[in-house]
């Protein structure tokens, strides 16, 4: 007898899996990604009222994330206007349990009073300070300890350095099965002299560069491809990281 419900998830998972050979389609969303990414698409738009500069793409992927774990506790390094603070807040707050940790070197005083009047703020804490500095670290670890699932995300400085420290400092947190999302990867795949500002990063300095030099001597962690394939649209290609053991 035909299972419904199962059979929806194959066909999607067939079709996911097809979206790596598909050119047409993966160029497409290559020339969106560039062209969008040049007009600060990621900018336009908000979590139950905060700015949340991130692809709504992107935010499906952690929400189905985030059911599939349910974390006890998620850190993200970056918080800027703190919007995705709220959003993964208001996911933990309809799972019914799980906290927030933001770290951001300069929270500035105008989003603070935003994110802590938020109805949300319950399950969010926020830390002032560099996501690499010792003492910020020593923080966080104590934070996550007696945790039983942590999802990490790392989202502030784009350099190669920064971003591979906090890989080397956050990694050995994400429990199994979990994840370390780096976002901002697109990075190395947008065309030299991209950004208008000058940026510390760009081009062989930058997020996914980080990560294909952390995962040559971190087996535990591997480049979840599927959620790649799922998205197409992303500012986290081989980004997904899952600790598989």
């Amino acid at each position: 007898m035909n299972n419904p419900i199962q059979d929806f998830i194959q066909e999607r998972e067939k079709r996911i899996i097809a979206n790596s050979n598909n050119n047409e389609l993966k160029q497409a969303a290559k020339e969106f990604n560039t062209s969008s990414n040049s007009n600060r698409y990621s900018y336009n738009f908000s979590w139950m009222g905060r700015p949340i500069i991130q692809y709504p793409q992107d935010m499906i992927a952690m929400q189905e994330i985030i059911w599939e774990i349910k974390p006890d506790l998620i850190i993200e390094t970056g918080i800027a206007h703190g919007g995705s603070l709220i959003f993964y807040a208001s996911l933990l707050e309809l799972i019914g349990s799980g906290e927030v940790l933001g770290i951001d070197i300069d929270i500035r005083e105008h989003n603070k009073k935003e994110i802590e009047k938020h109805p949300m703020f319950k399950r969010i804490k926020m830390i002032q300070g560099s996501s690499i500095e010792e003492a910020i670290v020593s923080e966080v670890k104590k934070s996550a300890a007696g945790k039983n699932k942590i999802l990490v995300v790392l989202d502030s400085n784009h350099t190669h350095q920064h971003v591979y420290k906090e890989l080397m400092f956050y990694a050995p947190l994400v429990t199994p099965e979990s994840y370390i999302v780096v976002f901002d990867t697109i990075v190395e795949d947008l065309p030299d002299g991209y950004f208008n500002e000058t940026r510390p990063w760009g081009r062989g300095d930058n997020p996914k560069t980080a990560v294909h030099e952390f995962l040559k001597n971190n087996p535990d962690f591997v480049i979840d491809k599927s959620i790649d394939n799922k998205l197409l649209i992303s500012v986290a290609p081989d980004g997904y990281l899952k600790r598989i053991k």
